[in-house]
Formats: structure tokens, C-alpha cells, sequence
């Protein structure tokens, strides 16, 4: 009889742990030890374009046309995730992050330092993407902790970042606006914190 009653409160306690799903959306911006948290939905190198459901608390792909949205341009060139706890129209979309990094897997969250901001003009409004490295040097691919430093060492992947997200979509119509630096990025993300 107590067999039965551990296996029982083992299978309940295993159905109670499985049931419990992590609210990505309500992290917190910024961890404690005050670094900057992304989570990530579409990894370095993918196609596919996955978005965080807020309300079943899942990745799932965008749907067009009733099938997976696969990118007809080159696949994303970097992580493209969001920033926790932040909320930027009345949608309550969360604000935008492109992590500079090898591929990392969809729902994965990263410690990161912004190093700029990449302005884009969509469909009338402002669609600000917060661009960042891993806070970790050991998980970086380019070696820049700020504006500064990525403008003058990396050009080449400032020109890629721009073309790829004014050209990936054409349906949107994107145009490149400007770039900003880190500064502007956290008064970006202090601007669209939920309190």
C-alpha cells in the first residue's frame, strides 16, 4: 500500500511539474545581477519564424497562408528574440532584440549588453530592434561591448543587420531610418519597462 502511495504522489508531483510552463514574457528585464535578459525565439541561421504566445506560453511558428512562415530571403543572421517585462503598443508587443551570437536554441534566455539600436520605418511607425552581444565574452562571435567599438571593428555586420531587416520582409516595407548607441538602447528599454 505505501508503494502505491509514493508511486501515486510521484505521478502527481510529475504531472504537477510538467504542467508548469516558464512565462517568458514576465521575466524580468533585467536579472539579479542587473544584466539585461533576452529570449530568444528564432536561433542564428534559421529560416523558420517562431514568436512567443503569451497566452498558451509557448514558441510557435508564424502561420501565413495556414503553413510556417519559412523567410524567402537569407535565413536571420543572428539570435531575434524580445526583451522581458517590456511592452511597446497597445498589442503589447515586447521590444525587439537581435543577440550577436552563434545559433542558440529557441526559448534559450541570455545575459546581454546592448551595443546599439537599429531604426527602421514599418508601415508609418518607428520598429526599434535593441542589437546585443552575449554578456559572456566566452558566448560572443564579434568582440564589441558598445557602439563605438561595433561601428569601427565590425562595419561590415552593421551593413548586413540593416539590409537583411529592411529586405526580409517585403510585404512590410521597411526603411532604414538610423542607427543609435548603447545609451539610446537602454533609454529605449527603460522607456517600454512594464512597472
Amino acid at each position: 500500500m505505501i508503494t502505491l502511495q509514493r508511486y501515486t504522489f510521484l505521478l502527481l508531483l510529475l504531472a504537477l511539474l510538467a504542467s508548469c510552463q516558464t512565462d517568458y514574457a514576465s521575466l524580468p528585464t533585467y536579472n539579479a545581477k542587473k544584466q539585461l535578459q533576452a529570449v530568444i525565439e528564432v536561433p542564428a541561421g534559421s529560416a523558420i519564424k517562431h514568436h512567443y504566445n503569451q497566452q498558451t506560453k509557448t514558441f510557435e511558428a508564424e502561420q501565413q497562408a495556414g503553413q510556417d512562415r519559412i523567410i524567402s530571403f537569407l535565413p536571420y543572421p543572428a539570435n531575434f528574440g524580445f526583451i522581458p517585462s517590456t511592452e511597446t503598443n497597445a498589442q503589447k508587443k515586447p521590444l525587439e532584440v537581435v543577440v550577436l551570437a552563434g545559433g542558440v536554441a529557441t526559448g534559450t534566455v541570455m545575459e546581454v549588453i546592448p551595443v546599439g539600436v537599429l531604426q527602421l520605418e514599418t508601415a508609418g511607425e518607428l520598429d526599434h530592434k535593441i542589437i546585443a552581444v552575449p554578456a559572456r565574452p566566452s558566448e560572443r562571435s564579434i568582440n564589441a561591448a558598445d557602439y563605438n567599438s561595433f561601428t569601427a571593428d565590425y562595419p561590415a555586420a552593421k551593413a548586413i543587420l540593416q539590409q537583411w531587416f529592411v529586405h526580409h520582409n517585403p510585404t512590410s516595407k521597411s526603411k532604414f531610418v538610423g542607427w543609435r548607441n548603447e545609451q539610446f538602447a537602454e533609454q529605449e528599454i527603460q522607456r517600454w519597462m512594464k512597472l
